[in-house]
């Protein structure tokens, strides 16, 4: 939200709309145009990485558009998985070393454990306990 109040323009996108999205361009040819709309916002934010697998066309996709990305402007992704398990995610271990050296050559990363965010006021009034939600 500061970055838009700092008048930056800004690309949030969930991640599997992301690949969707490439991946629909891809087919319709217009993956470098879209490539080039992904790109050009300051700020690029991508949630929800590693929540569900994507296929090797889907990650082969990413990497590009990655690698078009990459020290031209920040990111910031979220994800659920560690990087670790990332090759589990794009299923492929060279393609996930890849992406992940580029994401993380300038990064600061943060690692946030605890309960879901979204579950907080639940929890806060007794509808589930701390043990029934995963941290």
């Amino acid at each position: 939200m500061k970055a838009l109040e700092a008048g930056y323009s800004v690309l949030f996108l969930n991640f599997e709309s992301l690949v969707t999205r490439l991946v629909r361009a891809r087919h319709e040819n217009r993956l470098e145009r879209t490539r080039q709309q992904l790109t050009y916002p300051k700020l690029v934010v991508l949630d929800e990485i590693g929540y569900l697998p994507i296929d090797r066309a889907g990650a082969n996709l990413f990497f590009r558009l990655i690698s078009r990305h990459y020290e031209r402007g920040p990111m910031i992704l979220t994800s659920n998985q560690g990087f670790g398990r990332w090759d589990d995610v794009f299923g492929d271990r060279v393609i996930a070393t890849a992406i992940l050296d580029r994401l993380l050559h300038h990064a600061i990363t943060i690692n946030i454990r605890g309960n879901s965010y979204r579950l907080k006021d639940k929890l806060k009034a007794g509808l589930l306990k701390p043990a029934d939600v995963p941290a």
